[in-house]
């Protein structure tokens, strides 16, 4: 068998065998292929697509190139929940608890960021002391425990997915379904779980734009995970407005801090209380209004704040010491009127140059940094009122006017559209 042979029957947009996949997959990892040839064959599945069962066959190729944690030892229900990344999404830090708390466990791994799109480890990593690099045995041993528990990306699972993903980033060929799907699905499917609930962002902060496109990924992930006998949900999720009012990672912390201390942003909310909801019926098998129930129960009486603190102090956390060390600029508004729009994709660029992303995932970060919004979408904002705050260790040139920039305001008020746009089972 030979590369060449393959590429040149996938530019005849021919389908191609398992084995053919796998010899590019685990010649590449070897280094037996190089980066100009399988560049080449990325490029071709970027232009030409792949049927399911390509789709299929690369997932498995890449589960299989690297370790499957067995959970089968857990004696409850567990299921998964992934998202695809936005700005100011610590969902991970509020549903966890609050599912571990209805009694089913939720294992996470989670990663760094890159680029504009924020990381959970990143946000996790601006609590003193939080273990991230838990072995097998103590993960299994917190999921026993707590019920839930967020340790950083084993280096050892889907291994070739991790050198495709590097290759695709540098190459430009990130927005293709066939490889994002076989990417997010060949790590879950490693994790572990039998229920995969999906947070798919769409919108100018999320690297799904549009809805059709959005769907279709969900689709196939959800078809992906039929071949594997596991049960896959996806939610399409609104990313064009930032999700909270806190954006950077010691921020993020503190609002999932807030939300379990009452102090909800509205939008935050919906979506915190769906997913859970969602994650709890999947994987107790109830009806959806009966989670929600539970779900609303737990956060009134307070076991999921206390699930929370539980999670964070057993994983070596100290939430007292945050990493919030940073200046404030306060942004006033130049106008009166109603915010119809925020840009989520300027508010991530701006909280990158602050230092809380990286280019590259070597690359250190300022914990500290970001930006708080004090007005939301569709709220009212009068002239000389304050807009936002700006914390940072480092100034961004003119960042007061790319804040402001951000901001639509209008004299009459949109009509606010649901966080939540459809759930694809």
């Amino acid at each position: 068998m030979k590369a060449i042979d393959i590429i040149e029957k996938k530019q005849k947009n021919e389908i191609l065998e398992y084995d053919e996949i796998q010899y590019m997959v685990n010649s590449y990892v070897k280094g037996k292929i190089n980066d100009k040839t399988m560049s080449d064959f990325l490029w071709l599945i970027y232009n030409n697509g792949l049927t399911l069962d390509e789709t299929v066959a690369l997932t498995d190729v890449m589960i299989k190139s690297g370790e499957e944690i067995d959970l089968s030892s857990l004696k409850m229900p567990v299921v998964d929940k992934h998202s695809t990344g936005g700005v100011g999404d610590k969902i991970t830090l509020i549903v966890s608890p609050i599912v571990a708390a209805a009694g089913v466990c939720v294992p996470k791994m989670s990663g760094r960021g890159l680029g504009l799109t924020g990381g959970t480890v990143d946000k996790l990593e601006s609590i003193p002391g939080y273990k991230l690099n838990l072995n097998r045995k103590q993960f299994i041993e917190a999921l026993s425990k707590v019920g839930c528990a967020v340790i950083s990306q084993s280096e050892k699972i889907a291994v070739a997915d991790k050198k495709i993903y590097a290759l695709r980033n540098e190459i430009g060929a990130v927005d293709s379904i066939p490889l994002i799907a076989s990417s997010i699905m060949s790590k879950k499917i490693a994790s572990g779980s039998d229920i995969i609930i999906i947070d798919l962002k769409v919108g100018k902060g999320a690297f799904m734009k549009n809805v059709k496109e959005a769907t279709k990924l969900a689709k196939t992930m959800v078809k992906i995970g039929k071949a594997y006998n596991k049960k896959v949900i996806c939610t399409l999720s609104d990313m064009n407005i930032p999700l909270g009012r806190n954006i950077g990672n010691a921020l993020e912390v503190r609002e999932a801090m807030d939300f379990f201390a009452g102090k909800h942003d509205k939008r935050l909310y919906e979506l915190s209380v769906y997913i859970s909801s969602l994650m709890i019926s999947s994987a107790k098998n109830i009806s959806f209004r009966r989670a929600k129930s539970i779900v609303l129960n737990l956060l009134e009486n307070g076991y999921a704040k206390t699930k929370f603190y539980q999670w964070i102090k057993y994983q070596g956390g100290d939430l007292t010491k945050l990493k919030e060390k940073a200046k404030k600029y306060i942004v006033v508004s130049d106008k009166t009127g109603y915010v119809n729009s925020i840009d989520s994709n300027v508010i991530a660029k701006l909280v990158f140059d602050l230092g809380a992303g990286r280019k590259k995932k070597t690359d250190g970060i300022d914990y500290a940094c970001g930006v708080i919004l004090n007005k939301q979408l569709g709220e009212k904002v009068n002239k000389g009122e304050i807009l936002g705050v700006i914390y940072y260790n480092k100034k961004v040139e003119d960042m007061e006017n790319i804040f402001k920039d951000a901001f639509n305001i209008e004299k009459r008020k949109r009509q606010v559209k649901k966080i939540i746009i459809s759930t694809v089972k």
